[in-house]
């Protein structure tokens, strides 16, 4: 088997290269080549030694994954399903906008957490993704839409790690991910424009402000303890109070100065103005410093599954103005995809589930008829 060089962050591609006897500037060129120009035929790379290529061609590869489908929307929006092996497929969801083009990256086949409201939870949890199958989604994006756009300039400006997953339970996958994307070398991307969304996993939210601080946002949904309980059930290991103080100090080491908060809004679950009150009093005590953030409301897009229904326009609207006029910066996301099911919690690609995540929902079921 032939290693895949976007397994390794510049540091591992330098150890790698090391290791077959090459000095570290060989190493920062084969980076450049592979990311900053999106070659994969080594036979390409001029600038190489030829005994370097040789060496290439025998014992490495650039591998993307396996293109399944390829849906486009009506809005611009594209939503890829790659093969990630054993049956298992998983999606990425590329966002064109006038100031910036958005990847949607997955970091696992399936999600462990099981939030009621996501699609993905709904599949189960089958493996974490490698590092290289975490930046090819990125790879193939990139290299794709430029060859589709006829252009050398980057199409893709900003990441946000919210696709399939809980990108804080593949910790040792995600963060040579975000170096690479980061590297001057690789992508050269802004911390402010790589976000990483978890639901709340307390001591790898303190590791990621040590090890590869980029944006965050927080998974929140709820305002107090027995609805998160409910709606995101790592919130039992990881209650809000852990939870905030650990956001309050990601924000000394944050590339923004402020949190993003975001919440799905469900029709008579998580919408009355109370909660909204109750969101402010969280993010502002009454006796304590207030938490800088900002509240991204999203629309619930329903799937049988779930046995949920977005919230009225109107009340979105009440509930975000509730926030607005505490002086909380609040928006309501606006829906791209969901004609592909590309929109906020529907990707769901094709997971061999282990966790037997049907089981436990009928189980669920009968002990609360």
């Amino acid at each position: 088997m032939k290693t895949n060089l976007l397994d390794f962050d510049l540091d591992g591609l330098v150890a790698w290269c090391q290791a077959q006897g090459e000095k570290k500037f060989r190493a920062v060129q084969l980076f450049r080549w592979i990311h900053h120009k999106g070659v994969a035929d080594f036979t390409h790379m001029t600038d190489l030694a030829q005994s370097l290529r040789l060496m290439l061609q025998e014992h490495a590869e650039v591998r993307a994954l396996p293109v399944v489908s390829r849906h486009d929307s009506a809005d611009g929006t594209i939503k890829w399903m790659f093969d990630v092996g054993q049956g298992n497929a998983i999606e990425t969801v590329f966002i064109p906008e006038t100031d910036r083009g958005t990847l949607c990256i997955s970091s696992q086949a399936g999600c462990a957490v099981g939030c009621p409201f996501c699609s993905t939870g709904a599949q189960g949890f089958s493996r974490n993704l490698s590092t290289a199958e975490i930046l090819a989604q990125l790879w193939f994006a990139e290299t794709t839409l430029r060859r589709e756009f006829n252009t050398h300039e980057r199409v893709i400006s900003n990441v946000v790690m919210m696709g399939m997953g809980e990108p804080l339970q593949n910790y040792a996958g995600l963060v040579p991910a975000l170096k690479t994307m980061l590297d001057d070398h690789g992508y050269g991307m802004s911390r402010r424009r790589v976000t990483v969304s978890t639901s709340g996993v307390v001591p790898m939210i303190e590791r990621l402000s040590q090890d590869c601080p980029v944006a965050l946002a927080v998974s929140l949904h709820a305002p107090d303890d027995a609805l998160r309980d409910r709606l995101v059930p790592l919130n039992q290991k990881y209650p809000l109070a852990e939870l905030l103080q650990a956001c309050r100090d990601y924000l000394a080491f944050a590339p923004r100065d402020f949190i993003t908060f975001e919440y799905c809004m469900l029709d008579g679950v998580n919408d009355s103005d109370d909660q909204a009150r109750a969101l402010v009093a969280l993010v502002r005590p009454p006796h304590g410093e207030p938490l800088p953030c900002k509240f991204n409301l999203i629309p619930f897009n329903p799937f049988p599954a779930s046995g949920l229904l977005r919230s009225p326009a109107a009340r979105v609207k009440a509930f975000a103005s509730v926030l607005s006029d505490a002086g909380i910066v609040t928006t309501i996301r606006k829906t791209r995809g969901d004609d592909i099911a590309a929109a906020c919690g529907q990707l769901a690609g094709d997971i061999q589930d282990r966790t037997d995540v049907a089981g436990r929902r009928a189980k669920t079921i009968r002990i609360h008829a």
